[in-house]
């Protein structure tokens, strides 16, 4: 079963609670999504630490519920 774009958003949101996140569907399908996160509490951390916070974020739903996830993640400003 897919996932909502707005599911997704919430989810990274309630883990990383300072997160600007930008979600797009890439196929129309619910599987194939792009996200963009900025967020303060990125600063300090490298690029795979980012995204492991975002992937822990969707609770194992990577690579089941979503399927693929471009992921863009940086701190305010950069």
């Amino acid at each position: 079963m897919p996932m909502d774009a707005r599911d997704i958003e919430q989810m990274i949101k309630e883990a990383i609670p300072d997160a600007q996140v930008e979600i797009r569907d890439l196929a129309g399908d619910g599987d194939h999504y792009a996200a963009t996160v900025i967020a303060e509490s990125f600063r300090g951390k490298s690029r795979v630490q980012q995204h492991k916070m975002v992937y822990d974020a969707l609770k194992g739903r990577m690579g089941g519920t979503l399927h693929a996830l471009a992921l863009q993640t940086s701190i305010p400003g950069a």
